[in-house]
C-alpha cells in the first residue's frame, strides 16, 4: 500500500529513511506538508550496518528526533537501543515510509518532480512531488583501495562482530575509531589480530576510552601493528604490505577488514542535474536553506558534507529538515541547540 493516489502530487518526497531523513520528514509533516519517505533498504539501514555491540559516541538526547524523548537506562545508547527508538519514531509520528524501494531518478516535469523508483518485486513506481529532499547517506559507498583481491569473499568493508574470526588470523586496515574498535573486538573474540595503517599512528582522534585499551594490548603483544604500511594486494591466504621504504611483507590472513570509511552517495543527485564538486564531493547548495542548484531539490544529512563525513552527524543533521521546511513554507526555522561533539570515525 503506497497511501498515495496515482494522480496526487505530494508536497515532499524524502529519499532516505535514515535518522536525518526521518527528521526532515517529521519537520515537513509538522508543517502540514504531504510527505512520503522512500528507502532502498529498511528504516535507518545505516545503523543496521554498525557492529552488533556498538555503543554510540553521543548521549541519547542528541540522537532524538522531533522532540520524542529517547529514554534508556544508560547514558549512551547501543545499536539495539537506536534501532528500537527509530522504529518508535516512525510509529509515533505516523510517517509514511516505503521501505525496500530504490529511487532511480528525479526529473522535473512541469511544476513538479517525478520520482521514479523500483520495488524489490521489480514493480516500477512514479511519484509526483513539488520538492524532493535527498538524504541518502554514505554507507553504500565504501572507499575502495582498488587493489588486487579486494573483492575476495574473506574481505569486507564492514565490521559486525568478531565471532567468525575465532582462532583465525585477522588483518584490520585503517587508522580511525572503526579500525581500533574492530581490532579490539576481534582480539576479545579470540582472533589473532594485526592492524595495518599507512601513517605512523592513528590519523583521527580516537575515543578516549578506546586508545589506552588498544595501546595496552599492543604493548602486551596481544595485537600486532604495522604502521607506515599500505596493503598492496590480497590473495586467499595472504595480505601483501608495502612499507614506506618500499620493502614488502606478507601476512597470513583468514579475514581482512578494510575499515577505510565510506564516500557520499551522490549518483542520484548527479542524475538529477545537481552539480557535485569534484574535489570535495559536496553537492552545490545554499548552506542556509540546503536547496541545491536544481530548485526544489534539497540535501540533508551526511551527504551535505561530501567526502568529509566527520562534519555532519545525526546530532546536527537532524536539524536540516527545519531549514528546508522553512524555505518551503517561508517560515523562520527554529534555532537548533548548540552542540559540542568530538569527532568520531
Amino acid at each position: 500500500m503506497s497511501g498515495q493516489r496515482a494522480d496526487e502530487t505530494l508536497d515532499v518526497v524524502v529519499v532516505g529513511a535514515g535518522p536525518c531523513g526521518l527528521a526532515a520528514a517529521i519537520s515537513a509533516q509538522n508543517a502540514g506538508l504531504g510527505t512520503l519517505v522512500l528507502d532502498a533498504a529498511s528504516v535507518v539501514s545505516s545503523i543496521t550496518q554498525y557492529p552488533t555491540y556498538a555503543t554510540f559516541f553521543s548521549t541519547a538526547e542528541k540522537l532524538a528526533l522531533g522532540g520524542l524523548p529517547f529514554i534508556i537506562a544508560e547514558s549512551k545508547p547501543t545499536r539495539r537501543d537506536a534501532l528500537t527508538y527509530y522504529r518508535a519514531v516512525v510509529r509515533h509520528f505516523g510517517l509514511l515510509v516505503r521501505q525496500y524501494e530504490r529511487v532511480d531518478s528525479i526529473d522535473r516535469e512541469g511544476e513538479a518532480f517525478v520520482v521514479r523508483s523500483v520495488r524489490r518485486s521489480g514493480t516500477r513506481i512514479q511519484t509526483r512531488a513539488r520538492a524532493v529532499i535527498v538524504a541518502t547517506g554514505y554507507w553504500g559507498s565504501p572507499n575502495l583501495l582498488n587493489i588486487l583481491g579486494e573483492e575476495l569473499p574473506h574481505v569486507t568493508h564492514r565490521y559486525r562482530e568478531g565471532h567468525d574470526a575465532f582462532q583465525q588470523r585477522a588483518v584490520v586496515v585503517g587508522g580511525g575509531n572503526s579500525a581500533a574498535e574492530a581490532a579490539l573486538d576481534l582480539w576479545r573474540a579470540g582472533a589473532q589480530v594485526t592492524l595495518v595503517h599507512f601513517g605512523p599512528s592513528f590519523d583521527k582522534k580516537i575515543k578516549p576510552w578506546v586508545l589506552p585499551d588498544f595501546t595496552n594490548r599492543v604493548a602486551e603483544g596481544m595485537i600486532g601493528v604495522r604502521w607506515n604500511s599500505r596493503v598492496a594486494a590480497i590473495d586467499p591466504e595472504y595480505v601483501t604490505l608495502r612499507r614506506q621504504d618500499n620493502t614488502t611483507e606478507k601476512l597470513r590472513a583468514d579475514h581482512v577488514f578494510l575499515m577505510t570509511g565510506f564516500a557520499p552517495n551522490v549518483e542520484l543527485l548527479q542524475r538529477a542535474g545537481v552539480t557535485i564538486d569534484a574535489s570535495t564531493g559536496i553537492p552545490s547548495h545554499n548552506p542556509a536553506t540546503l536547496e541545491t542548484d536544481v530548485p526544489g531539490i534539497f540535501v540533508a544529512g551526511v551527504v551535505v558534507a561530501g567526502y568529509d563525513a566527520n562534519k555532519v552527524f545525526i546530532e546536527n543533521g537532524r536539524f536540516h529538515g527545519d531549514a528546508i521546511v522553512a524555505q518551503l513554507t517561508g517560515r523562520q526555522p527554529p534555532a537548533p541547540p548548540v552542540l559540542s561533539r568530538e569527532l568520531d570515525s
